[in-house]
């Protein structure tokens, strides 16, 4: 199982999200990336989002995990959810970094009627909202884009 860390950094009651289409849905994302070996969750964050968005972070509590296990996929995925601020910068995409065609602030209400990858919208919103704390979610139920 492939291990994939994301960040949800909020800004005036609103998340960073990166969008992306698949066929015809548009579908979003919490910044983050791949594990590079030898690298920590939180190292790989910092560098991910450097080289994504040309922005610093500073990784905090982990708010979500949950696993993404599907069929189409190569692997089954680990989805680990952190809470983030950024310290410099403001969020631009390095089209040479990502796939992603806009990054944009969603506000935190409404991230359930997006389609989202991982599928932590619900709980997520509910974290956030409620300023509950870290929560396992187990298998997600994903839809395949």
């Amino acid at each position: 199982m492939k291990v994939r860390p994301s960040v949800a950094i909020i800004e005036n009651e609103k998340v960073l999200l990166m969008r992306y289409r698949y066929g015809d849905t548009d579908v979003f994302n919490l910044p983050g990336g791949n594990v590079d070996a030898g690298e920590t969750l939180t190292d790989t964050l910092i560098r991910e989002l450097q080289e994504e968005l040309g922005i610093q972070i500073a990784v905090g509590e982990m708010l979500v995990a949950g696993e993404v296990i599907l069929p189409q996929q190569k692997t089954d995925v680990l989805h680990c959810v952190f809470k983030a601020s950024i310290i410099d910068g403001t969020p631009v995409l390095n089209a040479k970094e990502t796939s992603a065609l806009e990054v944009l602030w969603q506000p935190i209400t409404s991230l359930n009627q997006l389609a989202m990858y991982p599928n932590v919208a619900d709980d997520l919103q509910v974290i956030l909202t409620e300023n509950k704390g870290f929560e396992y979610l187990g298998r997600l139920d994903q839809v395949w884009y």
